[in-house]
């Protein structure tokens, strides 16, 4: 276990599909090979999805992630009382049950037990509660385990990385929410996640603008003229590698996405719409700019399909693929810089005079 990625995941909400995507996704045991799971809910939730589904997925029942086995599926029993599952429908008593799980996996991340956080998804009005207040699974985890950090979600896929300025805020607020100070605290984020989470050294971020055709040098709106473009500019100094405001639909429409390491988008539905329509099914969502890695998939609780046994695992495949990834590549970083080479004597800028006066003729 100490070589392998322990992978801690919320089952979610019990009427959705969270549960099923976890036992499908580890009915692969291949899996195995890349992460030790231990999943965060109700055995005998667990055990209805199993038999609901007929999925031959097995799994191991646990008091903790400390107990948790190599090759094979853990579950730690987070509920106190029985669980009803109903499925498609939203319950207060789901809610209770998946956020006693986000609880318990936030509680044995601190004690080290577990590396990286997993989260099936949540239906936001039923775990509401006076104990959650947040929008949802990022604002919970931010205040949790940030630190004092900042959280940027950004949702990526095998196309695109898209970074949201604001995130599940009404439309009639986004303008008077964006303001330059939040815009460039957003880039240094998502600048600092691409070259520490994912490895590149000179990342290019493409920035969207808010109003229709950029609003037309100010025809349109005044926040690319007076927020947006200064803060793109003012970016420069800090020698990060933004551009534009771009108009979303020509931007996407004409593939210039793929220019670019990464997009920021000014609210939700403006980033999320074109990447989910190019590839939802293989979706990731990654909590950047906390110490944690937190990651899920790309969809909701699905009560449509729920129970039926015909939900995609793609993208929860994907999300535990993810958090494994960007956990190596920080601790590769942590690695590489933990003892940087001292530059050579000629690299050092205040010997520069000394060394016009060395005799090259002298040993």
């Amino acid at each position: 276990m100490s070589e392998r990625i322990v992978v801690g995941i919320t089952a979610g909400d019990v009427n959705g599909i969270g549960y099923e995507v976890i036992l499908k996704t580890f009915g692969d045991p291949t899996m195995f090979e890349f992460c030790t799971p231990v999943v965060y809910g109700s055995p005998k939730v667990m055990t209805y999805h199993r038999k609901t589904i007929e999925s031959a997925t097995n799994f191991n029942v646990v008091d903790s992630a400390s107990d948790a086995q190599p090759d094979r599926l853990n579950v730690v029993n987070c509920n106190q009382e029985d669980v009803k599952v109903d499925f498609g429908v939203a319950t207060q008593e789901a809610g209770t049950a998946a956020f006693e799980a986000l609880q318990c996996a936030v509680k044995e991340y601190r004690e080290g037990k577990i590396d990286v956080i997993v989260t099936a998804p949540i239906n936001k009005n039923s775990i509401h509660s006076e104990a959650f207040h947040f929008p949802g699974h990022t604002e919970f985890i931010e205040a949790e385990l940030g630190e004092g950090n900042k959280a940027l979600m950004i949702l990526m896929n095998s196309s695109m990385r898209v970074a949201l300025a604001t995130v599940h805020e009404p439309i009639s607020k986004v303008a008077s929410l964006l303001s330059k100070d939040l815009i460039k605290e957003k880039l240094r984020i998502l600048f600092r996640s691409l070259k520490t989470d994912f490895g590149i050294e000179i990342p290019r971020i493409a920035v969207l603008a808010l109003n229709p055709h950029a609003s037309d040098n100010g025809l349109i709106g005044k926040e690319e003229n007076e927020i947006i473009k200064p803060a793109i500019d003012e970016m420069a100094a800090e020698k990060i590698q933004c551009f534009g405001p771009f108009s979303a639909d020509g931007f996407f429409g004409s593939g210039d996405y793929r220019k670019f390491d990464a997009v920021l988008a000014m609210y939700h539905d403006q980033g999320l719409i074109p990447l989910k329509a190019l590839d939802m099914e293989c979706g990731v969502n990654f909590t950047a700019g906390l110490p944690v890695v937190r990651t899920s998939p790309d969809h909701g609780t699905a009560y449509d399909i729920a129970g039926q046994g015909v939900a995609s695992e793609e993208s929860m495949r994907q999300a535990i693929y993810a958090a494994i990834d960007i956990y190596r590549s920080r601790r590769n970083e942590k690695a590489i810089s933990a003892n940087p080479l001292g530059k050579l004597y000629f690299d050092r800028r205040d010997d520069s005079d000394k060394l016009k006066h060395l005799d090259p003729n002298k040993e």
